[in-house]
């Protein structure tokens, strides 16, 4: 069994990755690890020496089919997790993400069953990030940010992509969560600036850095 070492940096890359066959480089690795560029490159090489992933020295890393596979096993698990923290236990949504990076190494494939049984096989988590099937099938809808998306269209909310807790408080009281309709009313380029209104909520103004976290789908 992986340890949960291995497990985090092969999500990890798959999220940088997120279906591009790009290398992604060792400094954007260690960034996100939270480790020196060293101890990054030292696990790329058992990771590669396990067929986990392909290598390049000057160049980065990238996911091999099987490397893929765990790290979809992985993120199924973790989200599967939250939802099941949200839906069941009652915990809010800001705070399940800490907790699923604990459960997802230890959990059983049978509990995860279970809970995707119990669930009704839900295809998205609280942040409305998809769920990996059991045979590893992603249904990544196509969204845009209320950073890019067009003005005076009725939309949805269908992901908030930043797992900080902070973060998802402000969505949470701003009206800004996953299924919630919504139209961006005006955009200011200069001043960085959008203004969005929720469904049955007062309008919000958001800067471009917040409203590039919030993504939306046609309604």
């Amino acid at each position: 069994m992986p340890s949960s070492t291995v497990e985090n940096y092969l999500k990890q890359i798959y999220l940088m990755q997120q279906g591009d066959e790009a290398l992604i480089s060792m400094g954007h690795i260690a960034i996100a690890m939270g480790v020196v560029p060293g101890t990054a490159t030292s696990m790329i090489k058992t990771l590669a020496d396990s067929g986990l992933v392909e290598y390049e020295p000057r160049g980065g890393v990238r996911l091999t089919t099987g490397g893929r596979k765990l790290a979809l096993h992985v993120l199924r698990r973790h989200r599967l997790v939250e939802l099941f923290l949200v839906k069941v236990l009652g915990l809010d949504w800001s705070e399940v993400h800490a907790e699923a990076e604990e459960l997802e190494h230890s959990i059983s494939d049978k509990v995860i069953d279970r809970i995707d049984d119990v669930l009704g096989h839900p295809s998205v988590d609280p942040h409305g990030d998809p769920i990996p099937s059991a045979k590893g099938h992603v249904n990544d809808r196509p969204t845009m940010s209320l950073a890019n998306c067009e003005t005076e269209t009725s939309l949805r909310v269908a992901r908030v992509i930043d797992q900080d807790p902070a973060f998802l408080q402000f969505a949470s009281r701003s009206g800004l969560t996953p299924g919630v309709s919504v139209k961006v009313e005006s955009r200011e380029a200069v001043a960085g600036a959008v203004s969005v209104k929720p469904q049955g909520a007062k309008a919000v103004t958001l800067g471009t850095a917040a409203a590039q976290k919030i993504l939306v789908e046609p309604y």
